[in-house]
């Protein structure tokens, strides 16, 4: 199972592959996670934020877990994650026992979605699953969750024994910096285009789904802040951005399964509705794909 002083590092929220029929297409994702788990990255996520999680039927989530945990076993132990949300702490208790059986080393777990909970019922949900069969992520996402959660319940949460981590997606690098001061266990920045400000701000790592593609310079981005290099961690992190700024132009991820099929790393680029298919991407000026091609993300 997953510790505290395991969560760092640059965590991958795996996209699902589907086919052209939009069926999970089991080898794209076999070979999408040994590619990834090949290039360093330091933990994967399944059904997280980028492989469209409110879409997985159950099967498929089961399917997910044990394609992703073999290619793991077969190629470099890393942690594996399965996100596990839902409203009610029964279908998450049994998403996590599911999870687990299959061989995930944690759960990651949000706020309910739609319920508008208090302060006071957002702690206790998640108290109700402390009995949970693995190790908690809580996910701090405001699309999903509809909440942000403020610094008292953050702090609350964050001192129970079965949440070993927090992924933080608001934006707030303020809220980053006061976490990471302030609770028992390891805060991982869950926007992209503020990885490397998060590491400065005390994050110990990222949930960073633009690493999906070039993995090996997220990581090297992270690998070289670890050791002091920060220049040169913050130079290789600029350099990405152009990849960052194209990933979140359209609804993610569209944009991701489509570079990862123009790639060749997976075999089709669709995607459930109702986010559309990427290939009507409006490009912005400057990322337009003839530039792509020649600068970072058609390599």
């Amino acid at each position: 199972m997953l510790t505290s002083q395991a969560l760092k590092g640059v965590f991958v929220p795996v996209v699902t592959p589907l086919d052209h029929h939009r069926k999970l297409d089991a080898a794209s994702l076999d070979g999408l996670v040994r590619r990834l788990v090949g290039k360093g990255v330091h933990g994967l996520i399944v059904n997280g934020t980028a492989g469209e999680p409110p879409l997985i039927e159950s099967g498929e989530f089961e399917t997910l877990i044990a394609i992703a945990r073999q290619a793991i076993d077969e190629t470099r132990p890393v942690p594996l994650i399965a996100g596990t949300y839902s409203n009610d702490e029964a279908s998450i208790m049994r998403r996590i026992a599911q999870a687990k059986a299959l061989g995930a080393d944690a759960s990651l777990v949000a706020a309910p979605c739609g319920a508008h909970p208090s302060k006071y019922g957002l702690i206790r949900h998640f108290q109700a699953l402390s009995g949970a069969e693995l190790p908690l992520v809580l996910s701090d996402t405001a699309p999903y969750g509809e909440t942000c959660m403020d610094l008292d319940t953050l702090q609350a949460i964050m001192k129970m024994d079965h949440i070993i981590g927090l992924k933080k997606s608001t934006g707030n690098l303020r809220h980053v910096f006061q976490l990471s001061r302030s609770i028992p266990r390891p805060i991982l920045c869950g926007e992209d285009e503020l990885f490397f400000a998060s590491l400065c701000c005390g994050a110990q790592g990222g949930v960073v789904a633009s690493a999906n593609l070039d993995s090996d310079q997220f990581v090297r981005v992270y690998e070289w802040f670890r050791e002091g290099k920060i220049k040169e961690s913050h130079q290789a992190f600029d350099q990405l951005l152009p990849l960052i700024e194209f990933l979140l132009s359209e609804p993610s991820p569209a944009p991701i399964k489509w570079l990862l099929a123009q790639r060749g790393h997976i075999r089709c680029d669709r995607i459930r509705l109702p986010v559309p298919d990427a290939g009507n991407i409006s490009f912005q000026p400057g990322l337009s794909k003839k530039n792509l091609r020649g600068h970072v993300c058609l390599k």
